[in-house]
């Protein structure tokens, strides 16, 4: 039997953010052997540069690709109307559906990454402090992508 579009672009959003979800465990587990130091921090190699990079990108994609193409498709399979649902009712409405812990942390989530995405302090410290903050908050999206994953196949197979 062929999948509805709607299982079909579920199948896509999931695969594309386990792609993303796959990367940031490698890039985090790196860091986790690596233990940047907030001075080290401050004078960095090139292979910590592009070991920050590769975190910083899979991060933030996992994040946008979540919000903006896995949750939507998670609701469409529901059988929800998203078309014109802004996005924090649609984190509202998976978090009534039980899909989603918290509409609320996953917007402080957000923060955290336009934070650590797209504010440049000049304190070496402060972005030592946000690193750490998008750290937190990463584990807290692979939290979530486990429950979704668990949640897909218990609803669809």
């Amino acid at each position: 039997m062929k999948p509805s579009p709607e299982m079909h672009a579920l199948a896509q959003a999931h695969a594309l953010c386990q792609g993303h979800l796959d990367a940031l465990h490698d890039a985090l587990s790196d860091m986790r052997q690596r233990a940047l130091s907030s001075s080290e921090y401050e004078h960095l190699s090139k292979a910590d540069r592009r070991l920050l990079d590769q975190f910083a990108y899979r991060y933030t994609r996992l994040q946008d690709d979540m919000g903006a193409r896995l949750m939507p498709a998670i609701l469409r399979a529901l059988g929800e109307d998203v078309a014109v649902m802004p996005a924090f009712d649609r984190f509202s409405r998976l978090e009534q559906l039980g899909w989603l812990p918290s509409a609320d942390n996953w917007n402080v989530l957000r923060q955290i990454r336009n934070q650590f995405s797209h504010d440049y302090p000049e304190s070496p410290n402060e972005r030592f402090e946000r690193l750490q903050a998008a750290i937190r908050a990463a584990q807290q999206l692979i939290d979530v992508m486990a429950q979704f994953e668990s949640k897909i196949h218990q609803r669809f197979g």
